[in-house]
This record gives structure tokens, sequence and C-alpha cells, in this order.
């Protein structure tokens, strides 16, 4: 069991403590940028390959490529205040990025195309793109060029890479919670921070003063002297 600590208190620029986790930049994130590419790929997959009318899968594919994105959007904002939605959100884009994934893998197997794998010289080739870049500017001009299956298989690379790499956020994050509290800790620890700070600058004043009223009392015995 990890030992309890205290939390990691930030400060404004007057003093003042602050409750408030440092806010995470999500669009800098690589599994929120690549969870962005899935949703752009995701829209054109379903509108070339799947029926435009009568196909649930279309809705349900782009819902939960929307999901996954705006869910670590939405839990890494929310993340400043309450680690506990953070949590609850990540895990909701954990579960609607698998569910996306299976949605491309039964669409391999309902067509009769080849889900890449280990050695396969298609799979590394995919793979090592998908490692490399993570940006939509760097899918834009590959993707209209790709038949359905290759859709498919970057889209399953992808979903992969996406979890990995939120699990292990989501471990972190749980982590943070379980060793530093949440948010009535950062309260309390802002709070006994604040009265200490106030302390501190009650007893440097008044260290001053004494030193002022001495320096008063040597001007005033000078004077008397002369």
């Amino acid at each position: 069991m990890e030992q309890q600590k205290e939390p990691k208190i930030r400060h404004y620029d007057d003093g003042t403590a602050s409750v408030l986790r440092k806010a995470v930049v999500y669009t800098e994130l690589r599994f929120y940028q690549r969870s962005d590419v899935l949703y752009q790929l995701t829209q054109m997959f379903c509108q070339r390959y799947l029926p435009k009318y009568g196909d649930r899968t279309v809705d349900q594919m782009v819902q939960a490529a929307r999901s996954t994105k705006q869910n670590i959007a939405e839990g890494s904002s929310d993340g400043q205040t309450s680690t506990e939605t953070e949590l609850k959100l990540l895990g909701i884009a954990r579960g609607s990025n698998k569910e996306l994934q299976e949605d491309y893998q039964d669409y391999l197997k309902r067509k009769g195309l080849e889900e890449w794998f280990g050695k396969n010289e298609r799979f590394e080739s995919l793979h090592n793109f998908c490692k490399e870049h993570c940006k939509y500017d760097d899918y834009k001009d590959v993707l209209p060029k790709m038949n359905d299956e290759e859709l498919a298989n970057m889209a399953i690379c992808l979903c992969h890479q996406v979890d990995a790499a939120l699990t292990k956020y989501i471990e972190r994050k749980d982590r943070e919670f379980t060793t530093e509290g949440g948010i009535r800790e950062r309260m309390t620890a802002a709070r006994l921070g604040q009265r200490e700070t106030q302390r501190e600058a009650i007893s440097r004043l008044t260290k001053e003063n004494e030193e002022l009223k001495r320096e008063l009392a040597r001007l005033r015995a000078l004077l008397a002297r002369d």
C-alpha cells in the first residue's frame, strides 16, 4: 500500500494557494491526437464502405470514435477539479475505443478480409507508421488512397495504441489519487498552506517592526547626546 503524501499545491503569482491541479493540455496528449485521427478515419470509412441508410453500424462506429475523443478532452479538463470525474470519463473513452476496435474487426470478418498481425509485412509497416505519426495532418493525404482492408487495419492498429496509452495514463491518475487524495484533501492542504504563509508573513513583519523600533531607539539616543 502506497503511503499517503501531501498534494502538490500550486500558487498564483500573488502567493495565494490554488486547489486546482495543473491543467492538462489534452490536445498535446498523443493518445488524444490518435483518437482524433480515428474519428476522421471512421467518418471516411463509413461514408465509403457502409450503407448510407438502414445500417445502425454507421452511427455506432462514428459515435464510438467521437465518444473516445470527446471523453478524453472532457475528462482531462474536469481533472483540474475532480480526479473521480476524470477517471470515469477516461474509462468511458477506453470503453468506446474498444467498441470501435470490435466494429472494425467485425467488418473484416464479414467481408472475408484479413486482420494483420505480428510478422505480417503489411502489419509491421502499418504499425511503424502509426507509432511514428499521431496527428491527423500526417494521415490526411494517405487515407484517401487506402482501400477498406487497409483502412480497417489502420484503425485497429490505432485503437490498440490508444488503448495501451490510455491504460497507462488511467493507472498513473489512479495512483495520484490514491497517494495525494482528491479535491477535499487539496482544499485542506491549500488552506493549511495559506495559513502557514500568512503566519510566516506576520512573523517576518513582526521581526521587521522590532528591528525598526530598535533602530529608532538608537537614533533617538544619538540625538539626545548631541
